[in-house]
């Protein structure tokens, strides 16, 4: 059957070798890779010394083959420098680059319909094909959209100094009801009198027409600069980057270290982090390339037409374990967001799941191309007891997919691990469970 040609999104055919400076790898283009390929280069799988490991579990009387091994380095910062964007529960870059490369070729389009930072959309991009992404998180565009075509440094610079800031603290409040003389728990007084004149920045270029892709690109750092636990980041410490503490944890913390905040330049640290987000190469193609990015629900995105993805590659909300409001608070009163709970989706049963997730599957089906490909990873939770891959097969099944087979990749613990104090392979996520479905 030929290969349809989506019509949602022009074209941009290029195609060859993209260099990485600094020891990165190159995405060479290939051939997409048909299903006895695929198999029998997962059965032989080695590039990191281990042979893979290969079961069958029956499902409805189809046999589904599992394989399990190192797919992909467990490595830090061994992606593209655009990559370098934290968020609750994202994964790995090499993820959707190992289905992208072998499932697509340039001009393609590939689709995620939970974004989150972006990941899967930025790896596809960078490999030359088209990208789609949804996300009912508003805060998702926010921080995916200006790394899908960055600006060039020198215009970051340039704004940088044109904005001009105050330095006496503000009066705003935080949507989530903590006052201005809360957040001092996080910033110094003239931080934070910093912070609230970005955002009045962004909010009367906004109102004006006049915010534009240098504005997303620094109010995307400096939503990413908010809270850490080094003196890259706007705050004193705190926890991992990727969610905020609330103001009395926080104000526990600084009792505990007997640590009060400093000033941070903001302007100096936003020009740092877009330089290191920015070091590597960026491909002639990557920021000409249109994209779409929803603010929808995955299971109903009616304003894409029916098949035209080749590659769906994504990652559902965990199983009652990630409160995306909470951990993100903070950056949603940075952005002026206020998202009602009702519109994200946090399950806490296993049935209410599993039927969200054959929801999803259904309308994955409806825009996936015939032949064409889904990458659906649900992690590890409970310690490895929930084998949520199990159901997500089962749902594939019910809506018409073929389960083509289930890749577990086994992985080390590495540093964002490591600050929780948690050794390998005895709590959280030890691999990710990737499903792979067909229609």
């Amino acid at each position: 059957m030929p290969r349809r040609q989506p019509q949602l999104i022009p074209a941009d055919h290029r195609s060859g070798q993209i260099s990485f400076p600094d020891g990165q790898p190159s995405h060479p283009t290939r051939s997409p890779q048909d299903a006895k390929d695929f198999h029998r280069e997962l059965q032989d799988f080695c590039e990191f010394n281990q042979s893979t490991k290969i079961e069958q579990r029956q499902f409805a009387g189809l046999q589904v083959p599992v394989y399990t091994n190192e797919f992909w380095t467990s490595e830090q910062r061994k992606g593209h420098s655009l990559h370098e964007i934290s968020y609750r529960a994202c994964f790995k870059p090499q993820l959707p680059a190992f289905f992208i490369r072998r499932f697509c070729q340039p001009g393609d389009v590939v689709y995620d319909p939970f974004m989150g930072r972006g990941t899967s959309l930025i790896e596809a991009q960078l490999y030359g094909c088209r990208v789609v992404g949804n996300d009912a998180n508003p805060l998702s565009r926010i921080l995916t959209a200006p790394r899908l075509q960055p600006p060039p440094l020198d215009q970051i610079e340039k704004r940088l100094r044109e904005v001009s800031l105050p330095t006496m603290r503000c009066s705003l409040s935080a949507n989530s009801g903590s006052s201005t003389a809360d957040l001092l728990a996080f910033f110094a007084p003239k931080t934070l009198a910093e912070l609230c004149g970005w955002k009045d920045y962004f909010r009367h270029r906004q109102q004006a027409g006049q915010f534009d892709g240098v504005d997303a690109w620094i109010q995307m750092v400096a939503c990413n600069r908010l809270t850490g636990h080094s003196k890259g980041f706007f705050s004193v410490f705190t926890l991992p980057p990727n969610q905020a503490a609330s103001v009395d944890s926080q104000k526990r913390i600084n009792q505990k270290r007997k640590q009060q905040p400093e000033y941070r330049n903001t302007k100096a640290l936003i020009l740092r982090k877009s330089r290191q987000l920015l070091r590597h190469q960026i491909p002639a193609h990557f920021p000409q390339g249109k994209t779409l990015l929803l603010n929808d629900s995955a299971h109903n995105t009616s304003r894409l037409p029916s098949e035209f993805v080749r590659l769906a590659v994504t990652s559902p909300p965990f199983l009652d374990t990630v409160d995306y409001i909470q951990d993100n608070w903070l950056r949603m009163w940075f952005c002026g967001l206020n998202i009602e709970r009702k519109n994200i989706w946090q399950i806490r049963s296993l049935e209410e799941w599993c039927s969200r997730m054959a929801d999803v599957l259904r309308e994955l089906r409806r825009v996936l191309m015939p032949g064409g490909w889904i990458a659906f990873e649900v992690g590890e939770i409970r310690r490895g007891s929930l084998c949520l891959e199990n159901e997500i097969v089962k749902a594939g099944l019910a809506s018409g997919l073929h389960p083509n087979c289930i890749l577990i990749h086994s992985q080390h613990f590495t540093k964002t691990a490591n600050c929780w104090g948690i050794s390998n392979n005895s709590k959280g996520t030890n691999s990710n469970r990737i499903i792979i479905l067909k229609k």
